[in-house]
């Protein structure tokens, strides 16, 4: 696992899976809250996060950038912290949680139980304290978001891009339209670098590299 400082208050932990892919869990220290981007494989996935903030009394806010296991499994390990997700992603948990679980289960890292959002949203939900902007942004699911932190210009898209350099398209579970849309709504963001799930941190250049792809 790396830990890595992108930004000054944008912090990022690489695990790096036996199965020959990584993953990536963000945090952001922010003034009146700190953000922790999805929450991996489970409880073990989270507890390197949990120790760098172990001295800081801020509450956390949880954020799921979309329902897939590798991203929401860790929940639990956040019992007294806000989750926040989009509202069809809370509904998308509910239902598929046991097939995921049924077929991935094997690769749990510590502990994994179900554990819902508890605030949602449709469109957009905005803490103005801390600048950080949390978009609906369709494309490798129907219920993926962004979390824009919009002091340091870092975008985090979920799994709206591909796993590696090689394959920047990710696969595409929602609409293909509506991932075109976001995509062009990412180049008229005011960004610098761009966070993914699974990816390398790259530049705001990767979104026309994906159009073009597509």
């Amino acid at each position: 696992m790396e830990i890595k400082k992108i930004r000054n208050r944008n912090i990022l932990f690489t695990y790096r899976q036996p199965a020959g892919w990584d993953l990536n869990v963000q945090l952001i220290l922010g003034n009146r809250y700190n953000y922790i981007i999805d929450t991996g494989l489970g409880s073990l996935s989270t507890e390197p996060v949990k120790e760098y903030i172990k001295h800081d009394s801020k509450p956390i806010i949880v954020i799921n950038t979309h329902y897939h296991w590798d991203h929401i499994w860790g929940n639990s390990s956040f019992r007294n912290c806000t989750i926040l997700s989009h509202t069809s992603c809370r509904d998308m948990i509910d239902v598929h949680w046991e097939e995921m679980m049924q077929k991935y289960g094997h690769l749990v890292d510590g502990e994994a139980e179900k554990l819902l959002p508890d605030l949602t949203f449709e469109q957009e939900i905005y803490f103005p304290d801390d600048q950080i902007r949390i978009m609906y942004t369709p494309g490798h699911t129907a219920d993926s978001i962004s979390v824009m932190d919009e002091w340091e210009k870092v975008i985090h898209v979920g799994d709206n891009i591909g796993d590696s350099m090689e394959e920047l398209v990710p696969s595409l579970y929602g609409d293909k339209d509506d991932y075109i849309k976001t995509l062009l709504k990412y180049k008229e963001m005011d960004m610098e670098l761009c966070v993914s799930g699974h990816n390398t941190v790259t530049e705001k250049q990767v979104f026309d590299k994906i159009l073009d792809l597509l």
